[in-house]
């Protein structure tokens, strides 16, 4: 009954249409008002008649009652508004910031419940429109066209249907030159777009327009930007940059041979000056940082022999016991280096490991011991001093507790004979 009251209030067209709007909105807040709203019959039709209206006031107050229908969990809400979305976008040229950004986040919304909507948007043209709002100057729109997008670009259909569709249009550059540009612009919008950035690198294997536009050397110099910025006074959210900057150079060094493309040493400096600043207040950024480093010293001879002229060692090795995620990474990293040969594998005892690396034996993720029993395979192989080393540390006990764990059995036999073996045999 009220909800029907509402509505007659807005269609009679008295002089307090606008009032009568604005009840609406309010009400539109709830979950269940939504849905009886859609439902009754020519609500939609009401609605979208005031937002096409040529009244500002009452346009503004539609475009309102619009966004919070939009907010709606439930498909069928979503799908009642299919009718608006081509005014949504007409209007995203709109006139009032306010107006552009309401329609921006009630396309966003509606494209998060529904598969309907996103189908109907694509050939209405929502990426070449976006493409033209991402250039607007205004902080509020970018952060606006990034929250649509990237609702989009994490729609499961978004691989074949809507990532080839924005990496043929401008977006790619812009996003790219606002993400690098956080620090000096918005953190906001730059937030958003690098999180638009990471869903297509790790959705999209083949990432040749983001390599040509020059992503890697470009957010290598952002994180060394923003390592720089760190000690005096970091600006408030920085981590949330952080995180999928770090994310987008790991993949897109993980995907493709970008050998010499970010051969930087100053990035491994970068990326121990935000370690250290966001270890304790933001740990989850440690495993970022690490799976960035695991992916730069992976097959790369440069960032493993930069990483020891660096004097980096120590502070990788005090990350061991940071969290579980962390003590596998490290140890990852290790056998990249270890890998190299001789001389690294004797850096790494000179820190001296060994020691370090027993207590993690007894560790109950096997996971774990698993990399540390690759590490020691490597160190033994390339330095055999180094197992009669560990025998003397009682590294032979911890091995062989392990010869009952089925998936690890076969690796501590294998080092359990490598230091029974005498020296020079």
């Amino acid at each position: 009954g009220q909800v029907l009251e509402l509505l007659r209030g807005v269609q009679r067209g008295s002089e307090d249409r606008k009032q009568s709007l604005s009840r609406l909105r309010w009400a539109l807040q709830n979950e269940e008002t939504q849905q009886k709203f859609v439902r009754l019959d020519g609500s939609i039709r009401t609605l979208t008649g005031l937002f096409t209206s040529s009244l500002a006031d009452l346009q503004l107050e539609a475009a309102r009652c619009l966004h919070e229908l939009s907010h709606s969990s439930v498909p069928a809400v979503a799908e009642a508004c299919l009718p608006v979305t081509s005014y949504l976008l007409t209007y995203l040229s709109g006139h009032s910031l306010e107006f552009t950004e309401l329609c921006l986040y009630t396309l966003g919304n509606l494209v998060v419940e529904s598969e309907a909507v996103r189908k109907q948007l694509l050939p209405q043209g929502i990426v070449p429109v976006l493409a033209s709002c991402i250039q607007s100057p205004h902080e509020a729109v970018l952060e606006g066209v990034g929250y649509v997008l990237s609702q989009l670009l994490q729609a499961k259909e978004a691989p074949t249907e809507i990532i080839p569709l924005v990496l043929d249009s401008v977006l790619p550059q812009h996003m790219l030159r606002l993400v690098c540009s956080g620090l000096k612009a918005g953190m906001g919008a730059a937030v958003e777009f690098a999180w638009c950035l990471h869903y297509i690198i790790c959705r999209h294997k083949d990432n040749v327009v983001l390599l040509a536009l020059g992503a890697v050397p470009a957010l290598t110099s952002l994180l060394l930007d923003l390592a720089s910025e760190i000690p005096q006074d970091a600006p408030e959210g920085l981590e949330l940059l952080v995180c999928p900057v770090l994310r987008c150079l790991s993949n897109l060094l993980a995907q493709t041979d970008c050998q010499g493309q970010g051969q930087d040493g100053r990035l491994l400096i970068a990326l121990f000056l935000i370690l250290q600043c966001f270890l304790q207040q933001h740990s989850f950024l440690v495993q970022e940082c690490l799976w960035l480093l695991n992916n730069l010293t992976a097959d790369d001879p440069f960032f493993c022999s930069a990483l020891l002229s660096l004097d980096l060692l120590p502070a990788v090795l005090q990350l061991l016991t940071c969290s579980q995620m962390a003590t596998v990474l490290v140890l990852t990293v290790l056998c990249n280096i270890a890998e190299k040969g001789p001389f690294q594998c004797q850096r790494l005892l000179q820190q001296p490991l060994l020691p370090r690396l027993l207590p993690l034996l007894t560790l109950p993720d096997p996971e774990a011991v698993g990399q540390c029993l690759e590490l020691l395979h490597l160190l033994f192989l390339h330095c055999p001093e180094a197992a009669a080393d560990f025998t003397r540390h009682g590294g032979h006990q911890a091995l062989e507790q392990h010869q009952s764990t089925p998936e690890l059995q076969e690796r501590a036999q294998a080092l359990l004979d490598m230091v029974r073996q005498p020296p020079g045999a």
